[in-house]
């Protein structure tokens, strides 16, 4: 085995952090496992007294994501892709089935084992300048997830800080500004900063640069690949872009109508799709079609 590969530096810098029960060990299940899992949110009743009908959001969804080996979850608007990252990250329950983090599942842990556990698998939201609190300074705001762990003075806390937001490319001053002092790009570097405090295997990425101009994507992506490489991040990232994924991801799993009708590795899904439904993602690139292998390279 090559201890360089971004797996083995994954399980290397896992293994030397402490608490949680990630711990993969030898024989390691996936990081993230998603078995048959369902959604459906009760809709508003059409008679006074009649049941109230359900939006099926999901329907029998199984993924693996393991080590050093990012997926991408591709679809339209309203395919299920957010409900998904919500479950993935157990911030509500599905109506079946369960997502296992490492082989544990997070619905039977304590309030105090979930606590540890997320340390391992951290979020980035699409709206990089709602999902940070634009009354905090900076510092507070990076510095929140690994605050919430416990055990790590205010002194540390600020140094980890600066540290990741070097790592993004941004300068420590930044810790003492708010985020509306930082353009789109920024905000979302922060948000990105945010998550690797903890030093998670995971970060789950909910359409993290369709909300940032079209000069500025390419740059967080390149920083999320870099990420990558350099600390053993692995990604779930959703996304209704084919491009995106495909710069990111290993795998790919297109979504529709809640379900997953493809998976595969992104130079094959998107080159020879078999379902109709990704040979129509495919047909909506804004390219001729002899262009897709330019434009997904």
């Amino acid at each position: 085995m090559n201890p360089g590969t971004p797996e083995n530096v994954a399980n290397n810098a896992y293994q030397a952090s402490a608490g949680g029960h990630f711990d993969p060990g030898n024989g390691a299940p996936p990081l993230l496992q998603v078995q048959g899992l369902a959604h459906r949110y009760a809709l508003p009743r059409t008679r006074l007294w009649g049941p109230r009908p359900q939006l099926a959001a999901l329907e029998d969804v199984h993924l693996r994501l393991h080590a050093g080996r990012s997926l991408g979850i591709v679809g339209a608007s309203g395919s299920g892709k957010s409900t998904l990252a919500r479950l993935v990250m157990a911030l509500e329950p599905p109506s079946s089935g369960r997502v296992l983090w490492a082989g544990q599942d997070p619905r039977r842990m304590g309030a105090a084992e979930l606590r540890r556990a997320r340390r391992h698998i951290q979020m980035v939201f699409q709206d990089p300048f709602g999902a940070l609190d634009p009354r905090q300074r900076i510092a507070r705001i990076v510095a929140e997830p690994l605050a919430a762990q416990g055990g790590a003075s205010r002194a540390e806390q600020r140094r980890r800080a600066a540290e990741v937001l070097e790592q993004v490319g941004l300068a420590a001053s930044a810790l003492d500004q708010y985020p509306h002092e930082f353009s789109g790009g920024q905000r979302q570097r922060i948000a990105i900063a945010r998550a690797l405090i903890t030093r998670p295997r995971v970060i789950v990425a909910d359409e993290p640069v369709s909300a940032l101009d079209v000069s500025v994507q390419a740059q967080v992506l390149n920083l999320m690949q870099q990420l990558a490489r350099d600390f053993g991040v692995t990604y779930l990232l959703i996304s209704h872009d084919l491009a995106v994924v495909h710069h990111l991801c290993d795998e790919v799993a297109v979504l529709h109508q809640g379900r997953i009708v493809e998976q595969g590795p992104p130079a094959r899904l998107f080159r020879s799709p078999a379902h109709s439904y990704t040979r129509a993602l495919v047909a909506a690139l804004p390219l001729a079609p002899g262009a897709v292998q330019t434009h997904l390279t």
